[in-house]
């Protein structure tokens, strides 16, 4: 069996090509899938708990715990997310309120240019009470899938946050994007985010 860790720059780490590797995956999924129906109540509860405070349905935190394989540390906010689309643009109360909700976990915010993510962090805190640390502009266009992927990595780990247990809240398919192309634990769309 061939180590897929191993793997050098370049390969896709799609599956492997080795006699037997439908049948492993068929296996995988089957034990996947027969473990979950049978979790502990504790562990569900725990599970209920932790989706809680971090304003995510059962649903969809059990979506992302199970596809990234840990806990959801921390929550990057895209300023389209938080409706804060012009200079100057307050977040809606709604909005707010949902974030001035969540415990246990970090919040960030990534902000499309021309915004100034340092100052609308700021205005956010000033207005709601809300801290959003790491604030740094958002991925542009013109960025390649590397240095993208470079500059969120890069913005996490220096926050103290494994990349592979953070969410991104996002409005648009390039926000959308920069949770595989980054390795992270997923995405959410902002209406499902905030039961729209």
């Amino acid at each position: 069996m061939v180590d897929q860790a191993n793997f050098g720059p370049g390969h896709n780490g799609g599956p492997s090509m080795e006699p037997g590797a439908g049948w492993r995956s068929y296996a995988w999924k089957r034990a996947r899938a027969e473990l979950l129906p049978s979790l502990p109540l504790p562990v569900i509860q725990r599970r209920l708990k932790r989706a809680n405070e971090l304003g995510l349905d059962f649903k969809t935190y059990a979506r992302v715990h199970h596809s990234a394989g840990r806990d959801i540390v921390a929550i990057l906010f895209s300023n389209n997310a938080l409706r804060m689309i012009r200079a100057g643009q307050d977040m809606p109360a709604t909005r707010a309120a949902k974030l001035q909700r969540l415990t246990n976990c970090g919040t960030g915010l990534l902000a499309h240019a021309p915004q100034d993510p340092a100052q609308m962090a700021a205005r956010i805190e000033a207005a709601n009470g809300i801290m959003l640390a790491p604030a740094a502009p958002a991925p542009q266009l013109s960025e390649s899938w590397g240095e993208t992927r470079a500059r969120l990595r890069d913005l996490l780990n220096a926050a103290g946050y494994l990349p592979g247990a953070v969410v991104v809240v996002g409005d648009t398919a390039l926000e959308a994007d920069w949770a595989p192309t980054a390795a992270l634990a997923g995405h959410v769309p902002a209406d499902e985010y905030f039961g729209l």
